[in-house]
């Protein structure tokens, strides 16, 4: 049984933590950036994989395409950058306890009233016996998501995709407006 973690938590956990709106911290806005750099170029390709495939083709793309995208920056930029959910697709996207800690803390925020898209968190963090630096960004759902992502939406043929290269998919049910998962970065201060 997986351990939520409150936000006050986290702080007495990690010893500082920032939230990244109310820092300048160069290390956020680069981690800002490759969030960014990220899901422009993951949505791009999963908008260019429906117009020639349909969203089947999608969510093969997805598949194959979103962990060459994040090795692609980490390597560019010396990150360590991945997505993950509460309510993730790919099990090698499974959050640890700080992502566990951070998404619930985001789903709090929005309950709260904040957007979605000023959801972002930093925290410098011991982790394995060495001080990191910690962000995370959340992934709004949109209505192209709801087409792999959604209840009703989810067709037999996409249905059958989804099964293929996500036998133990939890990330269904999402609406419009949902807190889909989060862009999550690290390195080494």
């Amino acid at each position: 049984m997986k351990t939520f973690i409150t936000a006050a938590a986290i702080a007495a956990l990690t010893g500082s933590v920032v939230q990244a709106s109310d820092t300048q911290d160069p290390r956020i806005e680069e981690a800002r950036a490759i969030a960014k750099t990220f899901a422009k170029t993951l949505k791009g390709e999963l908008q260019s994989a429906i117009r020639t495939g349909g969203v089947v083709e999608a969510v093969e793309v997805c598949h194959s395409r979103a962990p060459e995208i994040a090795k692609n920056l980490a390597t560019e930029h010396g990150w360590q950058v991945g997505r993950t959910s509460l309510r993730r697709r790919n099990a090698n996207n499974t959050p640890d306890d700080w992502e566990t800690a951070t998404l619930t803390q985001f789903e709090e925020r929005k309950a709260a009233g904040q957007t979605i898209e000023n959801l972002e968190y930093a925290a410098t963090v011991n982790q394995d016996g060495e001080s990191r630096f910690r962000y995370m960004k959340a992934i709004p759902t949109q209505g192209l998501c709801l087409a792999c992502h959604g209840g009703e939406a989810v067709t037999p043929a996409v249905e059958l995709a989804l099964k293929k290269y996500y036998p133990d998919d939890q990330a269904r049910r999402f609406k419009e407006g949902d807190i889909r998962g989060a862009f999550s970065l690290s390195k080494t201060n």
